[in-house]
């Protein structure tokens, strides 16, 4: 989803680049976009320890509420979106601006 979101953007990308935009800037745009699904995903964690005694039925051995189990299941998922956005990110960076702009 993020790479067809890239591609759609390819021109102001483009517009980006070749008014001066580094390919950090470049980076920084697309792992920006990346952050709401994450945070997204984030509060339904934070929704799912609200309702802990549902949920302590689901759990084996651990209690609903474990903070360890909760901020590695966070940080797991936090890395599982940056590496989704790293390759995106980087097409995004190496995007010829003259090319991006002869598309239009």
């Amino acid at each position: 989803m993020l790479a067809y979101l890239v591609a759609r953007r390819t021109s102001e990308i483009g517009v980006r680049r070749a008014l001066g935009a580094a390919r950090s800037h470049v980076v920084f745009i697309v792992f920006r976009e990346s952050i709401a699904p994450v945070a997204i995903g984030l509060a339904g964690s934070a929704a799912t320890i609200v309702a802990t005694r549902w949920v302590q039925s689901l759990f084996f051995g651990v209690s609903a509420s474990d903070p360890s189990t909760m901020s590695a299941a966070a940080l797991i998922f936090i890395a599982v979106a940056a590496a989704a956005a790293a390759l995106p990110a980087y097409r995004a960076s190496r995007i010829d601006p003259m090319r991006a702009l002869r598309i239009e």
